[in-house]
């Protein structure tokens, strides 16, 4: 079986015609070159090159080993570079995955801004809630997630870098009377109707602010997407909790209002595997700066 240094010595021999060359070219004497190549032609069954006066000339077989060799080398070379260019940061595939809200503007912004210093990386973007994205960065499928601490906890293992905290503000319908107010207190919306989107009787971020505010909110419709949930509120059939991340995506008839001192609050991460590719920790790095603007 022919090695990479065969091949290359093969090359370097059939383009000069000469095994004095060959080995001034390559650092070897011309009895080591004269030795390696009867080695390849034991292996291969067949002399590759006729002996002449003044240096070799390739046999018919030699032409057709010449044909392989070149294409094996190119695809050699091509391949370190593009290991290279992942070692570096330049180059290969970066497969992020992060939840819903952090694609309405964090994401998207720090991509913009990765891609116009790394426009030799592939980016690649799937959106699902954080314990999905754990899986699958533990399983190897993304490079990093941009993931939550709420409902699953964090993970054990790889790496977490804290990217910001995301206060959570309460979306109306733009002629609710609270809205008139720059901050609402969360004990005036005890009586109003809430719009959630976790299943009934699951812990949220919701229900705890609420908790501490002194009651139990009152929830009878139940949207997965913060789509769904905007078109409700304007409707005026409830009020709802937006994350500060996703405020771009609010309809002008939905209005946006922190809550003081009640405001409930989520931890925003980038997930990281053990060993992280430097395009990742790369990426990271836009994304805290976009995070903390």
């Amino acid at each position: 079986m022919l090695e990479s240094n065969d091949l290359r010595l093969f090359d370097e021999v059939a383009r000069s015609g000469s095994f004095t060359a060959a080995a001034e070219l390559l650092g070897y004497t011309q009895s080591a070159v004269s030795r390696r190549v009867a080695a390849m032609e034991k292996s291969t069954g067949g002399p590759l090159f006729q002996r002449l006066a003044r240096g070799v000339r390739l046999t018919p077989a030699g032409v057709a080993l010449h044909r392989h060799v070149v294409a094996v080398l190119e695809r050699l070379d091509r391949a370190g570079e593009e290991l290279a260019a992942i070692h570096r940061g330049s180059g290969g595939t970066l497969r992020i995955g992060a939840f819903a809200t952090a694609n309405v503007d964090l994401v998207p912004r720090a991509l913009k801004a990765f891609a116009s210093g790394h426009p030799g990386v592939e980016l690649r973007v799937t959106e699902g809630l954080t314990p999905r994205l754990l899986d699958r960065l533990g399983a190897g499928a993304l490079d990093l997630a941009v993931i939550s601490d709420y409902p699953a906890g964090l993970p054990e293992g790889g790496q977490i870098v804290p990217l910001a905290d995301d206060e959570l503000l309460v979306a109306l319908p733009a002629g609710h009377p609270a809205a008139a107010h720059d901050v609402v207190d969360l004990r005036d919306l005890a009586g109003e109707n809430w719009i959630e989107a976790a299943p009934r009787g699951q812990p949220t971020l919701l229900v705890a602010a609420c908790a501490a505010a002194g009651f139990t909110p009152r929830s009878g419709l139940r949207i997965a997407e913060w789509s769904g949930k905007f078109g409700y509120v304007a409707a005026g059939l409830g009020v709802t909790l937006v994350p500060r991340l996703a405020a771009r995506a609010v309809p002008a008839d939905v209005v946006l209002r922190p809550l003081g001192e009640h405001a409930p609050r989520r931890h925003v991460y980038a997930a990281l595997p053990d060993v992280p590719s430097p395009a990742a920790l790369a990426f990271v790095g836009v994304l805290g700066q976009w995070a903390g603007a």
